[in-house]
């Protein structure tokens, strides 16, 4: 059975959003030949530029296939599709014959402006939140995920995430050894749950002198991690680590190891068997009752609730059609 997924591509689309996808979804069909057959689409055809300025080639509307799945791609030239009659009737008709109508990172704006998304619970990239729940208070947006299935409904965050929701899709389709072995090829995570979060701690505090202990933190969670041991390893006093690390990154050392911690904490309940228990040793927190602390401080919820809501989200994506 060949399936053929559709890109909607439009002027100053980004690149990834769609060359992502594709590559995952090519190379999962080297695994089962003739799995996938690609098409990218635009209105009017003819050589599309991207955002960079570098073109890609698109069949017209008139002359689209019969869609498995469409997928629609964001980047700053969402604006002009968003408000297009005949964009908006093509994505509405292409989702009623379609099994899987998606989006990647401000795509989420043109399924939304279709009328795809009432009610329907979607992500986009984290940038644009504020923004789209304003445009669009009936979408059920959840701006910390890195996609999300609602039904025949799927969007993700941004850029790269098309990758994860395409790997995601591929397990559903092909099984998750295909998935795996497409992930293998690509280089990349297989597969970041899609409840983990866009935001990483690492990046958030790093971009200065301490960047390097921070990786190394991170790859040193099960250790006390205390202000001595930091500062030890960044080769200053205690007092003096303390000040400048604060200074530089908007943080203690304390909160600044809870929030990696955090982190791979969440990871590794939302992707791995582990008792909360294993987790919490593993991560550093040393006991369970600790680490239920700070996942109310960080996400409001204890780690049982969020373990919960990625299993909930992995069996709808594992249950699609």
């Amino acid at each position: 059975m060949t399936r053929t997924v559709g890109f909607l591509i439009f002027p100053d689309f980004q690149l990834l959003d769609v060359a992502g996808p594709i590559a995952a979804f090519e190379i999962a069909g080297r695994f089962v030949p003739e799995a996938y057959r690609l098409s990218v689409l635009a209105r009017d055809g003819g050589a599309v530029p991207s955002s960079s300025g570098v073109p890609i080639s698109a069949t017209p509307f008139a002359q689209a296939p019969p869609f498995d799945t469409l997928i629609v791609s964001g980047g700053e030239g969402t604006r002009s599709p968003a408000i297009c009659a005949d964009t908006l009737a093509f994505v509405r008709a292409s989702a009623a014959g379609s099994r899987r109508t998606a989006s990647v990172c401000s795509g989420t704006y043109i399924l939304a402006a279709a009328g795809l998304l009432e009610g329907r619970r979607a992500t986009t990239h984290w940038q644009r939140s504020a923004d789209f729940q304003r445009r669009y208070p009936a979408v059920r947006l959840d701006p910390d995920r890195i996609f999300v299935q609602d039904g025949s409904l799927w969007s993700s965050a941004g850029i790269t995430a098309g990758i994860d929701m395409a790997l995601a899709m591929i397990g559903a389709d092909l099984g998750e050894d295909v998935a795996r072995r497409t992930a293998q090829q690509l280089v990349v995570y297989h597969r970041r749950p899609g409840g983990q979060s866009q935001f990483s701690a690492l990046l958030e505090l790093q971009g200065g002198r301490f960047d390097g202990l921070l990786a190394w933190a991170r790859e040193n969670l099960a250790q006390p991690l205390s202000v001595e041991q930091l500062a030890r390893q960044a080769a200053m006093s205690p007092r003096n680590f303390a000040r400048l690390f604060a200074a530089e990154t908007g943080a203690t050392p304390a909160k600044a190891v809870e929030r990696l911690r955090v982190e791979a904490a969440r990871a590794l309940l939302d992707s791995q068997p582990l008792q909360v228990e294993d987790v919490a040793l593993e991560t550093g927190f040393g006991d369970p009752e600790r680490m239920r602390r700070a996942f109310v401080r960080a996400f409001g919820q204890p780690p049982q609730a969020l373990r919960r809501a990625a299993r909930t989200a992995q069996s709808h994506v594992a249950a699609a059609p």
